[in-house]
């Protein structure tokens, strides 16, 4: 099987994505697609289409919230930062994603299961 470059394969694994990025640094949109493939070795990409709506949902939903700020080079940017609640949401997607990669684990790894 080859290794590409791809979009995550689930979506609600964006927002996970997006909330994770955004642990214990502020950071702007472009900013947040380059970590993503820096820290997964260029194996997720995310498009601006797909981040944009994203970041504005977890904004509405009081997950994020965002401020503009002149960045290094003097230009104003839109930066993205956690909230309390996102938070706590960050944390508990994390609990959810360990509970379903053991279950994933137990059917693809083979594990037995007694019936009836």
């Amino acid at each position: 099987m080859s290794r590409r470059k791809s979009e995550t394969p689930f979506p609600a694994s964006n927002t996970m994505l997006v909330l994770a990025m955004l642990e214990g640094e502020d950071k702007y949109g472009y900013q947040i697609i380059r970590e993503l493939e820096c820290r997964s070795d260029q194996t997720f990409s995310m498009k601006e289409g797909t981040l944009y709506p994203i970041l504005h949902s977890l904004e509405a939903q009081g997950e994020i919230r965002s401020y503009e700020q002149a960045s290094d080079a003097g230009r104003r940017r839109r930066y993205y930062q956690l909230t309390r609640q996102g938070v706590k949401t960050l944390a508990r997607c994390r609990k959810e994603w360990a509970a379903f990669c053991k279950q994933f684990g137990k059917v693809v790894g083979g594990e037995a299961c007694v019936l009836g």
